[in-house]
C-alpha cells in the first residue's frame, strides 16, 4: 500500500457528526449498523497504521548518525 494515497476519513467524520448530533439532542446512546461500524473500524485501523509508518519514517530520517557527547562538569557549587 502506498503511503502517498490520501486517506478517506469520511467514516470518521460521519461518526463524529453522529456523536455531535446525539450530544446536542441529549441522546444517551448511539447505534451504528454493522456495515457502518466495520467501515469505521477499517478506517481507524488504516489511519493508525499510516500514522505509525509516518512516525517511524520521521524518526529514521531524523536520527543522528554520529553519537553526541555531552560533557557535564560538577564543581559542587564552589564557583558561586
Amino acid at each position: 500500500m502506498s503511503t502517498n494515497e490520501p486517506l478517506n476519513t469520511s467514516a470518521i467524520q460521519n461518526f463524529i457528526q453522529i456523536v455531535k448530533s446525539a450530544e446536542n439532542s441529549n441522546t444517551p446512546e448511539i447505534r451504528l449498523p454493522i456495515g457502518q461500524a466495520k467501515n469505521l473500524a477499517y478506517t481507524l485501523g488504516i489511519t493508525m497504521a499510516r500514522l505509525r509508518g509516518d512516525l517511524e519514517k520521521f524518526v529514521k530520517e531524523n536520527k543522528s548518525n554520529n553519537d553526541e557527547v555531552i560533557e557535564v562538569n560538577m564543581d559542587m557549587g564552589g564557583k558561586w
